[in-house]
């Protein structure tokens, strides 16, 4: 596991990096962290480091939203917030997104946990000491 703090907004790039080195493999990554703890503002910087050109949001009333402008494919991004029960995130048809070979980014994994694949990422974001301080481990 790794270990890195974010000081302000301007080295999430940097950790967005770090986090791609780290899980060369990974297609599907799990974001943990408290409401407020910068998921999305770190999956957009994440998607623009991939080459995203859409506007990335937050899924929080759609559950996911698909992103174009990489060469090679679309990436996913979920937030599974909102859902009551696994069953509405089977009906949306996650496992098979998961499973797509696609990059998904996912909020509020813990509400879909039995759905993760093994491989799964996991990237827990934790406030620091002060508001703009995050701690990223991955």
């Amino acid at each position: 596991m790794q270990q890195v703090i974010a000081h302000s907004v301007d080295d999430l790039d940097r950790i967005a990096g770090l986090l791609l080195a780290a899980h060369p493999q990974a297609k599907v990554f799990a974001f943990y962290g408290e409401m407020g703890a910068g998921k999305t503002t770190f999956i957009r910087t994440l998607c623009a480091r991939m080459g995203v050109t859409d506007n990335v949001t937050s899924p929080t009333f759609a559950i996911i939203n698909e992103y174009h402008g990489r060469r090679d494919g679309a990436v996913f991004h979920f937030d599974f917030y909102r859902i009551n029960k696994l069953q509405e995130a089977r009906e949306v048809g996650a496992e098979s997104y998961f499973d797509s070979g696609e990059y998904c980014f996912i909020e509020w994994p813990e509400l879909v946990a039995e759905l993760l694949p093994d491989e799964t990422a996991k990237v827990h974001i934790a406030r620091g000491e002060d508001d703009q301080t995050r701690v990223f481990t991955f």
